[in-house]
């Protein structure tokens, strides 16, 4: 399976990802043509577009196909779920029928929670963290970059290209902890209305994790309680980064 590291930076691009929207289901490497690209340093046109089309994002949702390849397996591995977002930083994301795995962002903490093993797992922002867990956790509390600045702060562009009204973005994380965490990461996007069609992550392992969306709710009304779930007494809560 796919390293915890790796799983909570895959929430982090996920859910930072889901602010610029989602649709159907178009296969990245359906992606051909290459797009001119700019002048060293420079943003593309598109991508700017791409950004300036998450201003007006207040809530979203969607359902989610995740699809994870792993070199020890012949076949890949698939699960779908629920995720729903609501600005600026919240996030609840299932995976699983009946819900095996919940994420769940909210404040200056993040909860995992496996409802079947009655377990949860706790993730404080706020704590002072080294190492592997130091990474990971700054990866997911800056979530992805919602401008041209902090785009070209966190990554560099690495490819782009478009086919059938998709336009593909690979990136490759700025920073060397970042990059030894999750060397690539691409994103599709539809051309005419810049919203997300599918996410795919790829590891240091070799592994990856492909995320393809589908029904979205836009600014629709979300139940506080998805943030703030009441755990049942059973539930043991261990802190993950105090052991």
């Amino acid at each position: 399976m796919v390293s915890l590291r790796s799983h909570l930076a895959g929430i982090a691009l996920l859910v930072g990802s889901l602010t610029l929207l989602a649709q159907s289901k178009p296969s990245l490497r359906e992606v051909g043509r290459a797009v001119p690209s700019a002048p060293s340093g420079q943003i593309p046109t598109i991508v700017t577009s791409w950004l300036n089309a998450q201003t007006n994002i207040r809530t979203w949702s969607a359902d989610v196909k995740q699809i994870r390849s792993l070199k020890t397996l012949t076949q890949p591995l698939t699960a779908t779920g629920h995720v729903w977002f609501a600005a600026p930083n919240q996030f609840r994301w299932e995976i699983g029928k009946a819900a095996q795995t919940i994420a769940i962002r909210r404040s200056d903490e993040m909860l995992v929670i496996y409802p079947r093993l009655k377990r949860v797992e706790r993730y404080s922002f706020g704590a002072q963290q080294t190492g592997p867990w130091k990474d990971t956790l700054a990866l997911l509390e800056a979530g992805f970059p919602r401008n041209e600045s902090d785009l070209n702060k966190q990554f560099k562009i690495i490819g782009l290209s478009q086919s059938n009204n998709i336009c593909e973005l690979s990136l490759e994380p700025r920073s060397a902890a970042g990059r030894r965490m999750m060397p690539k990461l691409s994103i599709a996007f539809s051309i005419n209305d810049f919203m997300l069609r599918a996410t795919e992550l790829q590891f240091a392992d070799g592994s990856t994790m492909r995320n393809e969306f589908a029904n979205p709710q836009l600014n629709s009304p979300i139940d506080s309680t998805r943030f703030n779930p009441k755990l049942d007494p059973e539930y043991k809560i261990i802190e993950p980064m105090k052991q």
